[in-house]
């Protein structure tokens, strides 16, 4: 599967090399000569792509642009390729995250392997996140009683202890619980704590609204 390749490298002939190459195998491509060519547009992370990085560019350096865009809360992968590779970098940039780290002049089989591993990894990051974004969606159907009902239920307490902390009788909650069900899709209370756990629900419940 294609996808889009950001080059952020101050040799312009080598860009040109680079994207030349990346092109004929079938990917799409955008260059920057500098850290902040790329941050004045600050790629989208809505399609699978991923960034080749060069480590001393002017101004702000890879491994400096890769914490900003950390900062920035990117998640395209970043692929280090630098003709100037020392171990402390090299161990520094793979601890911030980076999904590989190439010393040029590279291998054309090498650097396709590279690219499309960063991008495997993308589109993995792009599919959990369509389907958190799903739930979060079905979340914010429920009622607010609804979500209290949720809420409740995912740290364990019965339809009784829940009717004593809503002040509602065991029936009526059985019937918001029935319906918090359907409304999340799941069919067990294990797929509904699955889902809270997914999204964060159990920690904010446990530590920010605990009725008692």
């Amino acid at each position: 599967m294609p996808g889009l390749v950001h080059i952020v490298d101050d040799d312009a002939s080598f860009r040109k090399a680079i994207e030349r190459r990346l092109k004929d195998a079938g990917y799409e491509v955008a260059t920057y000569p500098t850290a902040q060519d790329l941050l004045n547009v600050l790629p989208a992370d809505a399609t699978a792509g991923c960034i080749l990085l060069d480590v001393r560019i002017p101004d702000l350096n890879g491994p400096e642009l890769q914490g900003r865009l950390s900062e920035l809360g990117s998640t395209l992968p970043v692929v280090f390729l630098t003709g100037h590779a020392d171990v402390p970098t090299t161990v520094k940039a793979i601890k911030a995250g980076a999904e590989d780290f190439l010393t040029k002049p590279v291998s054309s089989e090498k650097l396709l392997q590279a690219i499309e591993r960063a991008l495997a990894s993308h589109r993995q990051i792009l599919s959990r996140k369509v389907a958190l974004d799903g739930i979060r969606s079905r979340i914010a159907t429920l009622t607010p009683r609804e979500r209290q009902v949720f809420e409740l239920v995912v740290r364990g307490k019965t339809n009784k202890q829940v009717g004593n902390t809503l002040g509602a009788t065991e029936r009526t909650i059985k019937a918001h619980r029935h319906r918090v069900m359907e409304k999340m899709e799941v069919q067990s209370l294990a797929e509904l704590v699955a889902l809270a756990e997914r999204t964060g629900v159990l920690s904010v419940t446990g530590n920010e609204r605990n009725p008692g």
